[in-house]
């Protein structure tokens, strides 16, 4: 490493697990409990820094995306009451694209010069896996050099149940359609007693995992994600962790893991504070640590903020995410962060605090364009 860790100079709680990250050794479900726990919140993040930087250097990634969400009906809009997206049908705050309006909104947020459609909705009761085929096959057509990283597991094992269809066999349908690779999203926390509670009735962790497992096995890679900060607890973290770990030793398919806060305004889960940056800091730490075989480590800008993103970045983050222009998931659960950063704008957030900023595409090869003026 080019820093090399010294355990004596770490307290002394810490010590142990100084060694093992000196010495390349996994950490096991005790250690990851005490990152979870320690409250030696900038020495952890000091341990996640030596090993991001041994892995990635001085770079940090971004890329030139666009979210599109072709609606928030979903038949899960009480079900997941930490969700401020949802809407049922009729209600003020539903939408529903048509495909003429998916592939309009795509060409005004940028169109080919974008290299990621990531595109999520709710689970709409009427809308058929066919008429989302149909959606992505316009948006290749139309944006032949665009990435599609569409449907989390939730929406794929609904299209499967609402279809009549093995998950297999839908994601092979969209794949030829178009789909590139699939969000982490609907992970949640896998703990069955908090999932009853937070989102009663979706694909629990097993079916999850299968998504993933299933796709990856089709050669469709995939991110992987965790909400903290609601109702769980450091152990339920810790399993979660383990489990993603354990599925990416089985299939090697996970690109990125981006840890997520829950945003308390506007859903029925009832909590009224949000994470603090030293908690937020603590996930990126925890799982760069943890996650030794998941190469990448986002710090999601729109969930952050810039700043904190910045900071990030010191405690085990190589990723920031990308351009945006306009997220509504976060937003609508009270996210107060800008919804667009430019290409050059991201380069400066990344220059400044001290890394080489590095465009890359949705599977992490960079992309060499004119320089942007600063």
């Amino acid at each position: 490493m080019d820093d090399p860790i010294q355990p004596e100079r770490f307290p002394r709680s810490l010590q142990d697990l100084a060694v093992k990250v000196r010495d390349d050794i996994r950490l096991d479900q005790e250690d990851a409990l005490l990152c979870q726990r320690t409250p030696h919140v900038l020495h952890l993040g000091r341990l996640a820094d030596t090993v991001r930087r041994n892995r990635h250097g001085n770079i940090a990634y971004f890329n030139v995306n666009r979210h599109i969400n072709p609606t928030n009906i979903c038949v899960y809009t009480y079900n997941c009451k930490f969700c401020s997206f949802a809407a049922l049908p009729g209600e003020d705050h539903a939408w529903q694209m048509t495909h003429e309006e998916v592939y309009r909104h795509a060409a005004e947020q940028g169109g080919n010069e974008v290299t990621e459609f990531h595109i999520v909705g709710g689970l709409h009761p009427d809308l058929s896996l066919d008429w989302y085929l149909e959606m992505m096959r316009g948006l290749k057509e139309r944006f032949p050099a665009a990435h599609l990283k569409a449907f989390t597991a939730i929406e794929i094992g609904w299209f499967a149940k609402h279809e009549g269809l093995s998950i297999e066999e839908v994601l092979k349908r969209l794949a030829d359609a178009g789909l590139g690779s699939l969000p982490g999203g609907g992970a949640e926390i896998f703990d069955p007693e908090v999932r009853a509670v937070i989102c009663d009735g979706k694909l629990d962790a097993d079916e999850w995992l299968e998504v993933h497992r299933i796709a990856h096995r089709l050669g469709i890679r995939s991110n992987c994600t965790m909400l903290y900060g609601h109702i769980e607890k450091p152990e339920h973290r810790v399993d979660h962790l383990m489990k993603l770990r354990q599925l990416q030793d089985d299939t090697g398919g996970f690109n990125a893991f981006i840890p997520l806060a829950y945003h308390p305004e506007n859903n029925y889960l009832g909590l009224e504070y949000h994470t603090t940056g030293t908690e937020d800091l603590r996930q990126i730490a925890t799982a760069r640590l943890v996650l030794d075989n998941i190469d990448h480590i986002k710090a999601y800008w729109i969930m952050l903020t810039p700043k904190l993103a910045q900071i990030a970045l010191g405690f085990g983050a190589d990723d920031i995410d990308g351009t945006v222009v306009e997220e509504t998931i976060y937003h609508m659960a009270g996210a107060q962060s800008e919804q667009h950063l430019s290409r050059s704008e991201l380069e400066r957030i990344v220059r400044q605090a001290g890394f080489v900023p590095v465009e890359r595409d949705t599977l992490y090869q960079p992309i060499e364009r004119a320089a942007v003026p600063a």
